[in-house]
């Protein structure tokens, strides 16, 4: 379960690497094991790993040159929920009707954006029980 600090809760496994594409893969790999771990079955975490490519996808034209691309995890029970964000200086709300926000939504129990104090993010909850659409 997520631990509660002085800013909020705080991630049970967070990652932060380059905001470049090329580590993506990063990010989902660590996103299939952990959700290993809370013992998602076979389709979830292709799911989940699929999920965080497209939120990926979303956030990362976002970035400044330089800055970091964050995956944060938190433990929810048995489910599971997961944000991506990067920080930018002209930053905007994705585009709700693209391809990746589609497979968000259809993928994940819940997704969603927030645009605030200079960072973008999205976050997704799926657990083991959600059943892909």
């Amino acid at each position: 379960m997520a631990i509660t600090g002085t800013e909020g809760p705080r991630a049970d496994v967070e990652l932060r690497l380059p905001a470049d594409s090329a580590y993506v893969s990063v990010l989902r790999s660590t996103a299939a094991g952990v959700a290993s771990r809370l013992d998602f079955p076979l389709d979830g975490i292709e799911d989940l790993r699929v999920a965080v490519g497209e939120a990926c996808a979303l956030v990362l034209p976002e970035a400044d040159e330089g800055t970091s691309l964050t995956g944060e995890f938190f433990l929810t029970g048995h489910g599971l929920t997961v944000t991506v964000a990067v920080t930018g200086s002209d930053l905007g709300p994705p585009d709700y009707e693209s391809f990746a926000w589609q497979v968000l939504e259809t993928l994940t129990a819940a997704a969603t954006a927030t645009v605030a104090d200079g960072r973008l993010s999205v976050t997704l909850t799926l657990g083991p029980e959600h059943p892909p659409a």
